[in-house]
């Protein structure tokens, strides 16, 4: 294999797991929101609206995730 072919890879590796973890974080917020809304309906609206930013959140750490392997993929410093 090539050092391109390992910089191909690692880009995957980032943007998989990434958007992996991405996914299970949300749901499980979700779920989160979900039983602490049946529990207490009338903190829905403060929960709700910390839940959209935590929801912006985790999702900002995975556009950074692929911009990095954006950034590794054209700037490659094997080439």
């Amino acid at each position: 294999m090539t050092d391109l072919s390992f910089v191909a890879l690692a880009c995957g590796l980032i943007i998989g797991l990434g958007a992996i973890g991405a996914c299970i974080g949300i749901g499980i917020m979700g779920g989160k929101y979900l039983e602490a809304s049946a529990r207490q309906p009338e903190l829905m609206n403060t929960l709700q609206t910390k839940m959209f930013l935590l929801a912006g959140l985790i999702d900002a750490a995975f556009l950074i995730g692929v911009g990095i392997a954006m950034l590794f993929a054209f700037s490659n410093p094997f080439k």
